[in-house]
């Protein structure tokens, strides 16, 4: 499955939900879709820009690390403005013939690289938190995912849990038509996107965990879906 995890708003802890979801499949790769204001730490070595601008295989540009291999964006400029996004798809598809699994880091807002990520995706997860700014943001993903009519497996609503939100949890899912998964604010979270390093790789007792692999099983449940309409 190739998956983009999105939210409009910048600061709603989309790429810490992106590498820590990464982490929870088997064979993922996660690729940081940012090309100008990257969150996941890239270090040296070919990236995204260069793959979109035809000068590196996708495959190639890849760091095989110790706890999710990553795609990173890369930070220049330049770079940025050479990328090509129509070579954006067939890149992604040509990792997922590799891994099992394909987690697309998405960059804020609503620009054209956004509708490109979201287009190439099979399904994504929406990332929010519980201010209404975040939200009505959230809900503007949504319309431009379905207008592309990429269905979303579920949404995280960061910095809350559903004792204190119920109410407004069921609210999300009744509006945006997906279930939620609430990840309370803890400072694993934080420490670990520090570092580039899963929760569960560095705090496996973290209840963190359990609200992680809740969203990972919705992300299985919606792939089942995609599948069991591709072969219809």
């Amino acid at each position: 499955m190739i998956l983009a995890v999105a939210g409009a708003k910048g600061g709603v802890g989309r790429s810490t939900v992106a590498l820590n979801l990464a982490h929870e499949f088997d064979a993922a790769v996660l690729v940081d879709g940012d090309l100008t204001d990257p969150d996941l730490p890239g270090g040296t070595g070919p990236t995204l820009q260069e793959v979109l601008a035809g000068r590196v295989n996708a495959a190639d540009a890849v760091r095989e690390r110790e706890a999710v291999p990553l795609l990173p964006s890369g930070r220049s400029l330049d770079g940025a403005r050479a990328a090509d996004l129509e070579a954006f798809d067939p890149a992604v598809e040509a990792l997922h013939r590799q891994y099992s699994h394909v987690i697309v880091d998405c960059p804020p807002g609503l620009a054209r690289d956004v509708g490109v990520q979201l287009d190439s995706a099979d399904a994504a997860v929406l990332v929010t938190n519980p201010d209404r700014t975040a939200l009505r943001s959230a809900r503007d993903t949504r319309d431009l995912a379905d207008t592309l009519g990429t269905p979303i497996a579920g949404i995280a609503l960061n910095r809350a849990t559903a004792e204190e939100y119920g109410d407004l949890v069921t609210e999300i899912e009744s509006t945006m038509g997906a279930p939620v998964t609430t990840i309370s604010r803890r400072i694993e979270l934080g420490d670990t996107q520090t570092h580039g390093r899963p929760v569960r790789d560095v705090y496996p007792d973290s209840p963190i965990c359990d609200r992680l692999e809740t969203l990972a099983q919705r992300v299985r449940e919606a792939q089942h879906h995609v599948e069991h309409a591709r072969s219809s």
